[in-house]
């Protein structure tokens, strides 16, 4: 196989790694889909290392009952042993008192072959919306940065919901 064919299937399998620790709420496992120093750019934070990344996970993952993630096929560049991608995210999820909520938004990647495995050297979300599933609720303003591979800079920070 060529290189994008391996890349695109390590990677695949990253995101079914990523989606399944969501759902099964295993930060560990979690943690491990990204690299030793990798760094997880989402609501306004910016964590660095697995262990900051299963710190932070222990407690968003826990504000949800459950949460189930619709992940699309990410859009790829590779070279050799990284990559960068696109991919968008659709999360359902449950509450503890009860009420549920949608969101959606899109995660711009870079990815890094580490330890004979594919993992997330860097993730940054781009928040689009979260509310009801009918999309009622508004949608947040946020960059469109254009066609892939384009996307957030290097120090841009990510959106933090404000209702």
């Amino acid at each position: 196989m060529d290189e994008f064919t391996v890349a695109a299937v390590g990677v695949g399998q990253l995101h079914a790694r990523f989606v399944d620790a969501v759902f099964r709420q295993d930060i560990d496992e979690f943690a491990q889909c990204f690299a030793s120093n990798g760094v997880w750019k989402i609501a306004g934070m910016q964590l660095s290392g697995r262990e900051t990344i299963h710190e932070a996970a222990t407690r968003l993952l826990g504000l949800c009952e459950k949460i189930q993630l619709i992940a699309q096929t990410p859009i790829l560049e590779v070279e050799g042993s990284t990559a960068q991608g696109r991919q968008q995210i659709i999360e359902f999820a449950k509450m503890p008192d009860g009420t549920s909520a949608m969101t959606f938004g899109v995660y711009h990647d870079r990815y890094v072959l580490e330890d004979g495995r594919w993992r997330f050297a860097k993730r940054h979300w781009s928040f689009k919306y979260r509310g009801p599933a009918d999309l009622s609720a508004a949608f947040v303003d946020t960059p469109d940065y254009g066609a892939f591979p384009d996307g957030p800079s290097e120090d841009e920070t990510t959106y933090v919901r404000t209702s």
